[in-house]
């Protein structure tokens, strides 16, 4: 009895808590889903088409479908379909197999790349699963509806016919779409152990979307957060990108730090908000890296990365300058100890840290630039970086703002502004910067044949012209008339 009182009381919380499920998809004409075929890749239209073709079924799925009915612009597309890998490469003149966990066909278009995948189903007894429940490989075929099951949120389970302009919604994904909710399908618990990589993506489409995470899926986040740890970290790093790129970056690590999450991709974001001035200075930062995502622009992850850690390295740098250590010596010393610090958690790609140690030690140099020194600084592949990471600093008052915005108009001259702007600022070094005492020669010693006085070696006098044409006798030098005494040997050019 007590028995049969919990799986009917576990089946009640378990409807309450899931999100609604229908006997069949429901299929939403383009008055309801809204989306404009104008704003879809006409590479993956060219895709959908040239499988069904063949034969296959083939839909848009993911994120371009979500943001196209939130009305965003997509950054990418991907199609999945009922075709296998082997299938799908023969049909397209440059199409390449990739994945071990996940076996999927790049579709290349110039630069444009169209992911395609095969509909999957989920692996029902675990045999693909670490301890922790994590799965390790799955890269099982299935129908359409077993790859709706198997895909994390609601609003991601939506799949776009371009051809003929329909949504198949398998989960009621577009209503919680247009309701601004954020739900996970299956149990929150199982899904989020499945891949923990999900609790980052589901901060990143609240954050993004402007919706609320649904409690029974937010809730398990907290108790499972340390589970990303056992995430690859190449896979953290692309979700951490991928949260600092989505428009709303800010908003996105004030939710990680709320739910814990934080500790597996930036421990040290405590510190930062700790350190005066971190916050503003990270919402200055990240707010120009929004504004960059909302109008295309590319990103720096160097310049972001730099941005997170540069309030730390900068207080650990004047640290070491406290205990005697040279500004520059302090300042290479501090981003060491902070990048260290970062890389146990999540290293960063090295080619990043290379860049941001090169922002990060341009901006002493800076401060103190000669004409030569600014011709040097401008070569450097990073100077327009730098210049920019300048700015930050000026908006952020660390700096002067005139001085940044000189910089700044450096950076944005061709070479002969620049050659005028360098030119100009000579009078002003030199009249504040006092110059180098310069080094007195040592007179040459003269020659014998560059003299005009004749010696007479073998009275051991020298005869010397005077002004008036008269001759003067000196006294006889000891060195010679001994030297000639002795019958040493007689010097070069005396007389026999």
């Amino acid at each position: 009895m007590v028995t049969m009182i919990r799986k009917t009381i576990k089946s009640f919380v378990g409807r309450l808590f899931t999100a609604p499920v229908n006997k069949g998809p429901q299929r939403l004409t383009r008055d309801v889903h809204g989306i404009d075929r104008r704003l879809v890749s006409r590479h993956a239209i060219k895709v959908c088409e040239v499988l069904s073709q063949h034969g296959y079924d083939a839909y848009i799925v993911g994120g371009a479908v979500r943001d196209l009915i939130a009305g965003l612009k997509p950054t990418d597309f991907d199609v999945a379909t009922n075709a296998t890998p082997e299938q799908i490469r023969p049909l397209f003149r440059r199409a390449r197999i990739i994945g071990r966990r996940f076996q999927l066909v790049h579709v290349v278009f110039g630069r444009e790349i169209i992911e395609t995948s095969t509909f999957r189903a989920s692996s029902t007894n675990g045999e693909f699963t670490d301890e922790h429940g994590r799965i390790l490989r799955d890269n099982l075929f299935g129908s359409q509806e077993e790859d709706a099951a198997r895909r994390d949120f609601t609003l991601n389970a939506l799949y776009y016919d371009p051809l003929n302009e329909v949504v198949i919604d398998y989960h009621n994904g577009v209503a919680d779409l247009k309701n601004r909710v954020v739900r996970m399908i299956g149990d929150p618990d199982v899904r989020y152990r499945e891949d923990p990589i999900r609790m980052l993506r589901a901060m990143r489409f609240a954050a993004k979307l402007d919706a609320t995470i649904e409690p029974a899926t937010l809730a398990p986040i907290s108790k499972l957060a340390p589970l990303v740890d056992n995430v690859p970290s190449s896979r953290r790093f692309d979700e951490l990108l991928k949260l600092l790129t989505c428009g709303q970056a800010m908003e996105c690590l004030r939710g990680l730090r709320e739910a814990g999450l934080h500790q597996s991709v930036l421990p040290l974001l405590d510190k930062v908000f700790a350190t005066e001035g971190g916050e503003r200075f990270l919402e200055l930062a990240l707010e120009r890296t929004d504004v960059r995502v909302r109008t295309g622009k590319s990103v720096s992850p160097s310049f972001l990365f730099a941005s997170l850690l540069w309030v730390l390295v900068r207080d650990r740098s004047q640290h070491y300058v406290e205990r005697g250590e040279h500004p520059n010596q302090a300042l290479v010393i501090a981003a060491d100890d902070i990048i260290s610090q970062q890389s146990r958690a999540m290293p960063i790609q090295r080619r990043f840290v290379a860049d941001m140690r090169d922002i990060w030690f341009m901006q002493p140099r800076f401060e103190r630039a000669t004409p030569r020194a600014t011709w040097r600084l401008v070569e450097q592949p990073r100077f327009r970086a730098a210049v920019d990471f300048l700015q930050l600093r000026a908006e952020a008052r660390e700096v002067d703002s005139v001085h940044a915005q000189w910089w700044m108009d450096l950076a944005d001259g061709d070479r002969d502004t620049r050659a005028e702007m360098i030119d100009a600022m000579q009078p002003r070094k030199s009249g504040t910067q006092p110059g180098r005492r310069r080094r007195r020669r040592r007179p040459r010693r003269r020659s014998d044949t560059d003299t005009d006085t004749d010696t007479d070696t073998d009275t051991g006098t020298q005869e010397t012209s005077s002004p008036q044409g008269s001759t003067t006798s000196s006294a006889p030098a000891s060195s010679a008339a001994n030297s000639g005494k002795r019958g040493g040997p007689r010097r070069k050019g005396s007389n026999e």
